[in-house]
């Protein structure tokens, strides 16, 4: 299964991501991951990113794309089990000259993309679950003002570490815009999908749990 996963920043795609490489041998194709490994390896897309964001631009579509193709190429050529279950495009495609980059790219591929899944959120529920989390300063574990909180105060469960930390832009203000940004620039490229029938919708607040399965359900299953 080749699939996008969209959802405003906090819907919970990059656990679900991680989930889905886990238990059905996909690989993660994540744009802001790819684009700085490519440029610190220094490969040709990399050094194009690179010159672009150091003249203090903004990466194109072109490049992007470009860096998909390069990565695609890595992936099908190994034919590992990286890729055994499929590939997840998260952060991509964002515009629709890039969705109509990425059937390219697939078809060039002998591929084809089979589902589009939106996790969807309540902007009100979001904004609360983002400003309420925080994580351990020592070993990274997640936790939530109210919905994890330590066993003991003050202590984190996996390490027993007593300094915990939360990301600055982790506030209702940043939460606000993101979701703007994600409606203005993302929710436009979802009528190309739907118009061919690969658009399948998942409720984003419920449990974590139960937004595996329903992702699961769609794709045909547990592959694990």
């Amino acid at each position: 299964m080749n699939i996008i996963l969209l959802g405003p920043p906090g819907a919970g795609k990059g656990t679900q991501a991680a989930r889905l490489v886990a238990e059905r041998d996909m690989a993660q194709l994540s744009t802001g991951d790819m684009l700085r490994a490519a440029v610190k390896a220094e490969t040709p897309v990399g050094l194009q990113a690179k010159a672009v964001m150091e003249a203090g631009e903004l990466v194109s579509d072109a490049i992007v794309s470009a860096l998909i193709g390069e990565r695609l190429d890595v992936l099908f050529e190994e034919g590992g089990a990286e890729t055994a279950g499929g590939v997840i495009f998260d952060g991509y495609p964002r515009t629709a000259a890039q969705a109509d980059a990425l059937d390219m790219l697939l078809s060039d591929r002998g591929r084809a993309l089979d589902w589009v899944i939106e996790l969807e959120v309540n902007e009100a529920s979001l904004t609360e679950r983002v400003v309420g989390r925080y994580t351990c300063a020592s070993c990274g574990a997640g936790y939530h003002d109210r919905f994890k909180v330590p066993a003991v105060a003050d202590t984190c469960d996996v390490c027993g570490c007593h300094a915990f930390k939360r990301r600055p832009d982790d506030n209702a203000e940043t939460v606000g815009i993101r979701m703007a940004e994600y409606r203005a620039k993302t929710e436009p490229i979802l009528p190309i999908y739907e118009a061919r029938g690969l658009v399948r919708r998942v409720d984003g607040m419920a449990e974590m749990d139960v937004v595996g399965e329903a992702i699961h359900a769609i794709l045909g299953g547990r592959a694990d």
